[in-house]
């Protein structure tokens, strides 16, 4: 079988997810989707921290704790799907790639919700560690990359220019049409990183 490997760029709910191979070292897109994060795609689930802030402080507890679980089930059995559908494309899934933000470390949920920028910061990364769950949960190793990072990541790594890069990038998605944004390109580019790594 042939390696594939997955990349997710995260939104507040949802998540960019790119499954990109190597052929004979070039790289090419098998599968593109958005995945949703909450059952119901609404301010009120989208935002979990923002939410628990109008909360007392037990309920707001609670309503994180359901917001993760929920959307790690959402993650994990996305993920299980893109492993057999790819599967029966001739594809394994040989580990995922995952763009984190800042990367910071939050302090507890009442230090989260005395600070609002905190709480914009929290809503991002409720989503990143159920996507980091969700690949434990399948089996898979994931690689955390600070988005930052990754485009001078991909320079050293595949030994290219940033101006190339950018375009090859953009060409990947020509078989897949609109929607093929930063989103679907970052993803993408994590998952190739992957594979590159392991080349």
């Amino acid at each position: 079988m042939k390696q594939a490997a997955v990349g997710f760029r995260v939104h507040s709910g949802w998540s960019a997810l790119v499954a990109t191979s190597l052929e004979n070292g070039a790289p090419t897109v098998v599968s593109r989707e958005r995945v949703h994060l909450v059952e119901t795609f609404s301010y009120r689930f989208r935002q979990p921290y923002h939410t628990a802030g109008r909360m007392p402080p037990e309920k707001a507890r609670e309503f994180v704790a359901g917001s993760l679980s929920l959307a790690r089930r959402l993650a994990t059995s996305a993920l299980r799907a893109k492993q057999t559908d790819l599967g029966k494309q001739g594809y394994e899934v040989a580990g995922c790639a995952l763009l984190l933000a800042s990367g910071r470390t939050l302090p507890g949920l009442e230090g989260i919700l005395r600070s609002h920028a905190l709480i914009h910061t929290a809503d991002g990364e409720l989503f990143r560690e159920a996507l980091r769950q969700s690949s434990a949960d399948c089996g898979l190793e994931i690689t955390c990359i600070k988005e930052r990072e990754l485009l001078d990541r991909g320079v050293k790594t595949l030994r290219t220019r940033r101006d190339k890069l950018l375009r090859r990038l953009t060409e990947l998605g020509t078989a897949f049409g609109s929607p093929w944004t930063q989103d679907e390109k970052y993803a993408a580019l994590a998952g190739w990183l992957v594979l590159a790594d392991r080349a």
